[in-house]
């Protein structure tokens, strides 16, 4: 590290007026004392001087100038997942620690060879995984593990994601299947990493994907383009722990609940809901209640939310990451989401995508 004490940022991808740089990225690096923004990068000279204006930090238009610099120590690459593999590729090969958003790579096979790569280079990683540190998410990973519900019998989860009949402009990219980002990567990606994370990993599954809306209406120009990412997933899968799992996500808007969770259990139930997101986002309740009882608020623990910082719920937990890291690269430990852990969860989409190819069940990993 450049200093031992702080650790030096340069993020690729800071457009300052959009974005989940901007918007989430820097206001959390602003609330972790470890860290210190040293640089920035866009595609685009106009774009960059603007960001360094915004930021107060030195801007590129060329990111091997930002990953070439000695003062970056971790270089966050926060843009669309087709440029993944060269951005993450040339920080690793400079000897840089990575923070990359998900989905690592635009594939199995890209996220794959990233993975070997970091290896290769003895790199410290992190995947932008930021549900694992919702609050409530670990309250109720904690929940399960200390037997509020007795033994995990079945789970089931329905999501809804903001690509129904209509799209902003900015969002227009998420129905092309090519692009790698849509409701299978990104939205099952995320959340089915949340469901594994508290009740044991997948083994086992059967899928399949639709598409039901060929296309969809930019909200800005009314211009009506194809969609060819899926916008129905639904799974039937056995956890590690024997638990019988239920996925369904959907395009469009839920009814009074965007995300829809049921643990039930032979001593009890929980329901974890969320309106207008999910839980890596937005703002999560919790209820349980043991058999034969109706269910009730939880509220969240203050040993949970002790030390949250200031801002939306995704810089929240994004904050929360960037601590978990700087305090691996103190202690020695591996307590943050890292590169691994997106292959773990690239293993399950494309588990996903070969048995709704083929109709076969599949075994994960």
């Amino acid at each position: 590290m450049s200093d031992s004490k702080v650790i030096g940022v340069g993020i690729i991808g800071a457009t300052p007026d959009r974005g989940w740089a901007a918007t989430t990225h820097i206001p959390a690096l602003r609330t972790r004392p470890e860290y210190e923004l040293r640089a920035v990068a866009t595609s685009r000279r106009e774009s960059a001087d603007a960001a360094g204006r915004a930021f107060a930090v030195p801007s590129y238009d060329d990111y091997r100038e930002l990953i070439a610099r000695d003062d970056v120590d971790l270089v966050v690459v926060s843009v669309k997942v087709p440029m993944h593999r060269e951005l993450v590729s040339a920080a690793l090969n400079a000897g840089k620690s990575v923070f990359c958003e998900w989905p690592l790579g635009a594939s199995l096979d890209e996220a794959l060879a990233l993975s070997e790569l970091a290896q290769a280079r003895g790199a410290r990683t992190m995947i932008g995984l930021q549900g694992r540190s919702s609050p409530a998410i670990n309250y109720v990973r904690d929940l399960v593990a200390d037997g509020y519900v007795g033994e995990v019998l079945s789970t089931t989860m329905v999501v809804s994601a903001m690509v129904g009949d209509g799209i902003d402009i900015a969002n227009a990219y998420l129905v092309d299947r090519g692009n790698a980002a849509n409701l299978l990567t990104v939205t099952l990606g995320h959340n089915a990493d949340i469901m594994a994370y508290c009740l044991g990993e997948f083994e086992e599954l059967s899928a399949r994907l639709d598409v039901r809306r060929p296309t969809v209406t930019i909200n800005q120009t009314g211009e009506v383009i194809p969609r060819t990412s899926p916008d129905q997933a639904a799974i039937v899968a056995r956890l590690g722990g024997g638990a019988t799992a239920t996925l369904h996500f959907r395009g469009g808007l839920g009814n009074g609940s965007d995300f829809d969770w049921q643990i039930n259990g032979t001593e009890g139930d929980l329901r974890v809901t969320v309106e207008g997101g999910s839980p890596p986002v937005a703002v999560t309740v919790v209820r349980g209640g043991k058999s034969g009882q109706g269910l009730a608020d939880l509220p969240i623990p203050a040993s949970y939310t002790d030390g949250v910082g200031e801002g939306s719920v995704g810089v929240q937990n994004v904050a929360a990451l960037y601590e978990k890291f700087a305090a691996d690269q103190r202690d020695g430990t591996r307590t943050a989401p890292s590169f691994e852990t997106a292959i773990t969860r690239h293993r399950l989409i494309a588990a996903i995508e070969e048995s709704a190819r083929t109709g076969v069940r599949q075994t994960v990993g």
